[in-house]
């Protein structure tokens, strides 16, 4: 067997299993929100800044759009999000919180702690997790820079 085929040199393999992990992590308290992972990745986009065209979010989080219908659908039905068409332009359509997308924020405040405590116990510290973001990032830019030449 190729040495560069194993499974263990896969630098693929191991985001794959952190962020499964992680995303196992959130569900206890984003089932406390009645919300899934990627609802709630929209949901930190739209406390940010309420009232986005589906483009927008879709770019901040790195999906296609044609993943995000499905998703804000859902988000619809359960009457945390509306979806309308811009004023200015009727093709976008905007997604707004509603009343109950709003409280939802109040409800998730503790998730960042609780998920940092769950890690910086176990020895990442803030100083080393500041630099795993900056680290992160950095391969993100070079992995969307050669993205956008192909």
């Amino acid at each position: 067997m190729y040495e560069q085929l194993k499974l263990e040199n896969q630098l693929c393999f191991r985001f794959y299993t952190v962020s499964r992990l992680i995303t196992q992590a959130y569900r206890p308290l984003l089932g406390r929100l009645g919300v899934t992972y990627p609802q709630y990745l929209v949901l930190l986009v739209l406390w940010e800044q309420d009232g986005q065209p589906v483009n927008d979010i879709a770019k901040r989080l790195y999906l296609e759009t044609n993943t995000m219908t499905p998703l804000l659908k859902r988000m619809e039905q359960e009457g945390i999000v509306t979806r309308h068409a811009g004023e200015q332009d009727s093709r976008k359509v905007i997604v707004s919180l509603t009343e109950k997308g709003r409280s939802l924020e109040r409800l998730a405040c503790e998730i960042p702690l609780e998920m940092s405590a769950s890690y910086t116990c176990r020895d990442i510290s803030p100083d080393k997790l500041g630099e795993l973001y900056r680290q992160l990032d950095s391969l993100t830019e070079t992995f969307k820079t050669s993205a956008s030449k192909q």
